[in-house]
């Protein structure tokens, strides 16, 4: 699960991203075109991934949509000096023109957590925004590979899957619900714990987006650490309540937006990736899955041309995530129903 390098990115002279896409087996002028839509890019995480997103030379159009403020943001990040062009996009009448032609569709869309709150809490408000932003997808890019970042993403990623079927244009090789920031936190936490260097740690995170449907399988994590039972233990609960973690250290201004907008950006050219035929390009993301008995699951994922080329099994669990596997479930179980329930409902 490589990640594009930041450094490459800010290092790399005005004048061409060649060492930066050279990496990824393709040179900036071999790259194809590729559209990419941020919808709510306007917002706490839209805004610094709408930026992160100029920086990816993959990207040859950036379409940034919110239902304000976007012709301001679009014209901030169109002065950055890298290959892709950007057009803002304001209000329920331009969302058509954002979406056509798009590849892949990121969606931060919707309110943030505050203090107090659960993703639960979020379901009411950013549900409605997603149905009626997939409902969009389906009319003026269905092809597009969607991102799902908006929460709870345990229910928002079934309600896409239902809009779309209800459409005819689901493929389930193209929705995605981005987990990556939990993969994100892992890798750092871990490497903190086991004083290994963290540009060089994996660690798989598998199951849902919220508290205990998180599970990182840190037994499966490089390099190998010897920790205690005891110290997986408090990494994986640190794992699970990073993002409230984050919202109680802002104290009710904001939750996760930047470590968010860098994992969705992490998650964004790995599909870009995948859709350029650059090989063996592997992320965890929650997806429709075979991998349980439950209907979606996050799991690692091969990336290819056309979206998800492979979901991934889990591998040897050691008994303490086998015990969190069955725990997390139930939990991951309603939510997803409740997303179901939710789409089908009107």
């Amino acid at each position: 699960m490589r990640t594009f390098m930041l450094k490459s990115i800010v290092r790399r002279t005005s004048t061409s991203g060649a060492s930066y896409v050279s990496r990824r087996g393709l040179s900036s002028g071999s790259a194809p075109e590729r559209k990419v839509a941020v919808l709510g890019a306007a917002g706490g995480i839209g805004q610094p991934l709408s930026l992160l997103m100029k920086l990816n030379p993959l990207v040859s159009r950036l379409a940034l949509y919110d239902i304000a403020g976007t012709p301001g943001v679009a014209a901030d990040v169109s002065h950055i000096n890298t290959r892709s062009e950007v057009a803002g996009f304001a209000g329920e009448e331009q969302l058509g023109q954002a979406l056509e032609g798009a590849d892949v569709v990121i969606i931060p869309a919707g309110v943030p957590r505050k203090p107090g709150m659960t993703r639960d809490d979020l379901f009411n408000i950013n549900a409605g925004i997603v149905k009626s932003l997939c409902t969009a997808i389906a009319k003026y890019c269905p092809n597009a590979l969607v991102n799902m970042i908006s929460n709870p993403v345990n229910s928002t990623v079934p309600i896409a899957a239902e809009v779309f079927k209800k459409a005819g244009t689901y493929d389930e090789k193209r929705l995605f619900g981005v987990t990556t920031l939990d993969v994100v936190r892992a890798k750092t936490f871990y490497a903190g714990k086991a004083k290994v260097n963290v540009a060089e740690v994996n660690v798989p995170v598998v199951g849902g987006h919220a508290g205990i449907t998180i599970l990182p399988l840190f037994s499966q994590a490089t390099p190998k650490a010897n920790l205690s039972d005891e110290q997986i233990e408090a990494l994986t609960k640190r794992t699970q309540d990073g993002g409230t973690e984050v919202v109680e250290a802002k104290a009710g201004k904001g939750s996760a937006t930047l470590s968010m907008a860098y994992a969705g950006a992490i998650f964004a050219d790995a599909c870009l990736k995948g859709l350029n035929g650059v090989p063996d390009v592997v992320e965890c993301s929650f997806v429709q899955s075979n991998v349980t008995e439950l209907p979606f699951f996050a799991s690692k994922v091969r990336l290819g041309k056309t979206g998800v080329e492979e979901v991934l099994g889990l591998g040897p669990l050691t008994d303490y995530e086998k015990k969190g596997l069955e725990a997390l479930k139930p939990e991951l179980l309603s939510s997803i129903e409740k997303g179901i329930k939710f789409a089908n409902a009107s």
